[in-house]
């Protein structure tokens, strides 16, 4: 019975360890991209930084629209009696004590034109924090299309390893019995060498992808990631109709929305430099105090004259200015955004139609060719190089079609950073 529990134990320790790479693998970012837009979305420092300005510029509506903080002031009248007595400040003791309550009050309507100012410029920031995460999720969206494409690249040239391998064998049992040249031998050795190297060469490329991944997710650079499983679907034709997407993007971009904002912002700054034709005022109270009761009570109306006309019309011309310049930027801003968005959108289409090509014409012909090719060779039809060659088209219509998956995803990432949301 001991021998039992023993071997039930020692069973139940190898599943484990041979369980636990398997679960911490599972928990490794990185398999699918749901996963690491979280993450991004949660730790980038970035896009950290640009939540907590948006939050500081919504803090500044309030300012903006506050009053001023009133004034006191403490006047000490005859404080020597006539000379009768030593100077002092008592209250009781002096001739008077002047005491003003002041408030600034603005012009009417201003206070309310700096809040909306001030709102504007807080949607205006905000924007570009949906713009900084808009720019985040698409670098992580094509940082994991490429892990995918490196890794599936790596597992495609390892299988073209083995398969030039066992043509290797086999051009070796040819040689041996006199039914292929020397140079057929060598030229599969050199083959193998060209395949290993590109192997080589794939492999520092994923880890500096792995590397660029990482710090989007604010991770060590050396940080271990979890082999990319897939990638997403992609939208129905019927949802990239052009004249839809633009639109979309017209109303949902955040870098138009920041810049409609501005131009929100510039008009009523502009509205707020004509009503600085008109006084602000101060208001103040005065109660008098003497020996020790209040004896008299003061009212007083202070206002600023507007006189230096020349420096108002300065700053509406440069209010007037600045809003031009703000319709100018959305011009430009739209007609880029345009440009961009259709660039894409045909990137993205003439990756769909050669992916479909190379899936459904060209890979089936050169997987055909490749049969022929290795029958004719074995039976001494064909010769070793266009065996190499039916074997490199295989390989070229793989990547092909691989690299059409990546670029059709590449080009829907830029898109989707346009519209600022998801397809």
């Amino acid at each position: 019975m001991k021998d039992i529990f023993q071997s039930a134990a020692l069973v139940t320790l190898l599943a484990w360890g041979n369980a636990a790479p398997a679960l911490a693998q599972e928990n490794l970012p990185g398999a699918q991209l749901e996963g690491l837009l979280a993450i991004a979305k949660a730790n980038n420092p970035d896009y950290a930084s640009m939540r907590q300005e948006a939050q500081a510029a919504s803090e500044r509506v309030v300012m903006a629209g506050a009053l001023m903080d009133p004034k006191f002031r403490v006047e000490w009248m005859d404080i020597t009696k006539g000379g009768s007595q030593s100077a002092t400040l008592l209250p009781n003791d002096t001739g008077s004590t002047i005491y003003t309550f002041m408030q600034d009050l603005p012009w009417w309507g201003k206070r309310d034109l700096k809040r909306a100012i001030a709102a504007q410029e807080a949607q205006a920031v905000d924007g570009k924090a949906q713009g900084t995460w808009a720019e985040l999720a698409a670098k992580v969206k094509t940082t994991h299309a490429q892990r995918y494409f490196l890794h599936n690249t790596r597992q495609l040239t390892q299988e073209l390893l083995d398969l030039t391998n066992h043509l290797a064998q086999v051009t070796q049992v040819r040689y041996a019995g006199g039914l292929a040249m020397q140079q057929d031998a060598i030229r599969a050795q050199v083959e193998q060498t060209t395949i290993q190297t590109e192997l080589v060469a794939l492999e520092s490329e994923a880890h500096q992808a792995d590397a660029r991944l990482n710090a989007l997710l604010a991770r060590p650079s050396g940080a271990p990631l979890a082999a990319p499983e897939s990638l997403p679907m992609l939208p129905a034709a019927a949802t990239l109709d052009a004249d839809s997407l633009l639109e979309r993007v017209r109303q949902r971009n955040p870098q138009i929305f920041s810049e409609d904002a501005r131009i929100k912002a510039a008009e009523l700054s502009r509205e707020l430099s004509l009503k600085n034709r008109y006084p602000d005022f101060t208001l103040a109270i005065t109660p008098t105090q003497m020996q020790s009761r209040i004896t008299e009570w003061g009212l007083m109306l202070e206002m600023n004259i507007p006189l230096q006309q020349g420096t108002r019309r300065a700053q509406e011309r440069e209010a007037q200015a600045m809003l031009e310049a703000a319709q100018s930027r959305r011009a430009a801003v739209s007609n880029q955004v345009a440009s961009d968005l259709s660039e894409n959108l045909a990137g993205l289409q003439s990756a769909q139609r050669t992916e479909q090509l190379l899936k459904t014409s060209l890979l089936p012909q050169a997987e055909l060719t490749f049969q022929a090719a290795l029958a004719g060779y074995e039976n001494g039809k064909l010769d070793f190089a266009t065996l190499l060659d039916a074997q490199r088209q295989i390989r070229q219509s793989r990547l092909g079609q691989l690299k059409a998956q990546v670029d059709a995803q590449m080009r829907l990432a830029e898109i989707e950073k346009l519209l600022g949301e998801e397809l």
